[in-house]
């Protein structure tokens, strides 16, 4: 029998960089990259294509968002949507003509020994990923043993994620969090809203219009229903039916948007609660208000900010520290940098990671001034703000929520306003699989300070310079105490700390 020498790869390091060859394939996200012979597959932009070593040349195979290689590198299984196929190792584009049926497809589990991997998986991803190596003092192979003694009576994925939330629970830390996992799923009955107050006219019974809510009718999130063009509805309309269903026999109108969600739906409505002289409007109903409510609320705050102050100070609310807050920073910032001083709320901010380029921005310090014919003069480095500012923050400003008015105060830009922040820094970097689709989410890293003596905010939070806790009722009331308190100390801090630009010198003469 012949035996093939076994082959040793070494890599030789010396002038390593200089070997490298890239691709002649556009810069892009590249993912699942597996090879077969001289052939490398991959996928990039949701499209798969293969690179072939030998003719070096790219081959687009189709609209596929994800594939495995056989074993043997002879078959590939591919995924387009909700459908998959089995095909013989491609070279050109794909055309799938045949698909497996899943219909049929049945697997047999063993869920006890599934929910016992799993207990068992996250004890030891605690274990190996937890920021501290000591667990915070507690004896975690203890906790397993503590915990495990209720394998046997779980018989629900619900009844395993609160065993191991009870388990990670004991590490006493922000940020461990575990959830997912095989559920049934539920049927979701999709709701119309139309961006507006709506009550119940005694006396007629028919739905009056209380309040609309204004949008951004350019974007889907901010959609209004009510104000979008050619739509003539105002506040104190009645609506007197929903596609000819009168609503005065209806217990709930929200029972006549059921299933609604951007279709087209026809509305009787008057100024006045009775049939003559009602018109019919065309409205596509929405499916969240949330959004709608958010930027009424922002709103809100700019206007009643540039009132109190007569235009003097800008207002930024900052709803998290991901994508969407990096846009509403972005979007009301620079259209606010004429303004004397700058009031920046991260009340209620949920996090992420962007704190250090936003507060990396409000840092900025002038060298110089531009200015060229027939222009305003503007300082160097462009795009700051050079008056004072504040910062509101209070007990749902999390995570790089807390964060921020942490660096906030540690360079010195303004006083904190509110109340103390949540208290969790402790990071997470995201989850590792689970074999039925669940998740763990491991606190893998944390801040401790410059002087290297305490570890930061992690279960206490960031306090404020000045206290304000809001009243309940008097924030129903739309009365904003901690907002009227920074404006009160923005004005206050103007009077000293105002910043204007010099005029420009007399232009040489050389």
């Amino acid at each position: 029998q012949h035996v093939k020498d076994k082959v040793v790869v070494r890599v030789d390091r010396d002038g390593l960089q200089q070997r490298i060859a890239a691709l002649p394939i556009p810069a892009s996200s590249y993912g699942q990259l597996a090879s077969a012979g001289e052939q490398l597959f991959y996928v990039r932009k949701g499209k798969l294509a293969l690179f072939d070593f030998a003719k070096e040349k790219e081959t687009e195979l189709g609209d596929f968002s994800s594939f495995r290689l056989s074993a043997n590198r002879k078959k590939m299984l591919v995924r387009s949507g909700d459908s998959f196929g089995i095909i013989d190792l491609p070279s050109a584009r794909i055309e799938l003509k045949e698909r497996l049926d899943l219909g049929d497809l049945t697997v047999q589990l063993d869920r006890q020994a599934e929910w016992k991997q799993m207990f068992h998986e996250c004890w030891r991803q605690m274990r190996d990923f937890f920021y501290a190596p000591n667990m915070h003092g507690v004896d975690w192979p203890g906790v397993r043993k503590k915990y495990e003694t209720l394998l046997p009576y779980v018989n629900h994925r619900n009844d395993l994620t609160f065993i191991i939330g009870e388990m990670i629970g004991e590490i006493n830390v922000g940020h461990a969090y575990v959830g997912g996992g095989e559920r049934p799923p539920v049927k979701k009955i999709p709701l119309g809203l139309l961006g507006a107050e709506i009550s119940r006219d005694a006396a007629s019974q028919y739905f009056k219009i209380d309040k609309i809510l204004k949008g951004e009718n350019w974007n889907k999130q901010t959609r209004a229903p009510l104000t979008e063009i050619g739509v003539n509805v105002n506040a104190g309309d009645y609506i007197l039916a929903v596609n000819g269903q009168p609503t005065n026999e209806m217990a709930n109108i929200y029972e006549a948007l059921v299933n609604t969600v951007n279709k087209q739906v026809v509305l009787k409505v008057n100024s006045k609660p009775t049939e003559q002289g009602s018109r019919e409007v065309t409205v596509i109903p929405t499916d969240d208000e949330a959004d709608l409510y958010y930027y009424n609320w922002v709103q809100s705050n700019i206007d009643k900010v540039s009132k109190a102050t007569n235009g003097k100070v800008g207002y930024i609310h900052v709803p998290d520290m991901g994508t969407p807050g990096l846009n509403e920073f972005v979007k009301h910032f620079y259209p606010q940098l004429r303004k004397k001083a700058l009031i920046i709320d991260v009340r209620g901010n949920g996090g992420g990671n962007v704190s250090p380029m936003l507060i990396e921005r409000l840092r900025r310090e002038i060298a110089m001034i531009d200015i060229a014919r027939n222009t305003s003069k503007n300082p160097d480095p462009g795009d700051m703000m050079m008056g004072p500012m504040v910062c509101l923050l209070n007990e749902y400003s999390a995570s790089d929520g807390d964060l921020f008015p942490y660096r906030f105060r540690k360079y010195k830009l303004g006083k904190l306003i509110g109340k103390r922040s949540w208290g969790g820094v402790v990071g997470i970097r995201g989850t590792l699989p689970f074999v039925d689709g669940g998740f763990l989410n491991k606190p893998e890293f944390a801040s401790y300070d410059t002087e290297g003596k305490t570890w930061i905010i992690e279960g206490h939070g960031v306090d404020p310079d000045i206290v304000v806790d809001n009243d309940p009722f008097k924030e129903m009331a739309g009365v904003d105490e901690q907002l009227n308190k920074a404006i009160e100390v923005i004005l206050e801090e103007l009077k000293t700390q105002g910043k204007e630009l010099p005029e420009a010198p007399e232009y040489p003469k050389k």
